[in-house]
């Protein structure tokens, strides 16, 4: 250690003079509480001011950055915004759902899959829109043909969220999957596969909500409520299931602005 040196450091551990060894050596373990805090202090000296990491940008696989949008959700379509009471039935059943799965996680996650069942890794984002919504709707195929309506394929309907493939994702996965399906929500149109697979995702995500999650169940809840106002038919089942989904997201996940107040 150069001299002076340890007198330009900020004395973090002051020591006052003790009476060391002319022997005493800093790199054997120290034998005594004054030869332990002196190496404390020589160890300090020598760290550099300034730590650079050295990180691989191919190995971040998303932007750190969490994007949250602070405007609220369009208003239901005249005569079809949910009843406070409604709303309020379906949290509840919710919270019963969660609770459920919640319980009997570890049952269904040892339950064997079906042969035809193979669940795509977290980072395959094409093989879980496929595994969700099925190659008709991801290739946007209106019907089935004849020969396919005699049996269901799973790959081409999607496989549904069954318990025991819900209970086999960790919270990473579900976070994932949901942000795939989100996505593949801003550009398509609303479908009883999607819906299903959104219902069992929001039921499997913990609370408190991680900010990635926060941002990503308020993008759903806007984008429900786009298509809601934009629905043209007024298709009173799908509305009630985007009114569902803008329901949980509001009052379940504590998004009180996202809320549909009751006319």
């Amino acid at each position: 250690m150069e001299p002076g040196l340890e007198e330009l450091m900020p004395r973090l551990l002051p020591v006052g003079d003790c009476d060391l060894a002319e022997d005493f050596d800093p790199t054997v373990p120290p034998r005594t509480p004054q030869e332990y805090l002196k190496r404390v202090q020589i160890e300090a000296a020598r760290c550099p001011d300034v730590v650079v990491a050295q990180i691989d940008p191919r190995k971040l696989k998303k932007k750190p950055t969490v994007n949250i949008s602070i405007c609220g959700c369009q208003p239901a379509p005249e005569g079809y915004s949910p009843t406070l009471k409604w709303q309020q039935q379906q949290v509840a059943n919710f919270s019963a759902v969660r609770q459920s799965l919640n319980k009997h996680r570890n049952h269904w996650r040892s339950q064997h899959l079906d042969s035809n069942v193979t669940m795509p890794k977290s980072e395959d984002e094409e093989g879980w829109k496929k595994f969700c919504l099925g190659e008709r709707v991801y290739s946007e195929i209106d019907a089935l043909s004849d020969n396919e309506n005699l049996g269901i394929d799973y790959m081409k309907v999607g496989f549904p969220p069954l318990l025991s493939i819900v209970s086999r994702m960790n919270q990473a996965t579900v976070t994932s999957v949901l942000e795939y399906l989100i996505s593949w929500f801003g550009e398509k149109k609303f479908t009883p596969e999607l819906g299903r697979w959104l219902y069992a995702l929001l039921a499997c995500l913990e609370k408190p909500l991680l900010p990635e999650a926060h941002s990503l169940i308020r993008q759903l809840a806007r984008r429900c409520s786009e298509v809601r106002a934009l629905e043209e038919s007024k298709n009173e089942e799908q509305i009630s299931a985007l009114n569902l989904i803008i329901c949980l997201v509001s009052r379940y996940f504590d998004q009180r602005d996202l809320a549909d107040e009751p006319s």
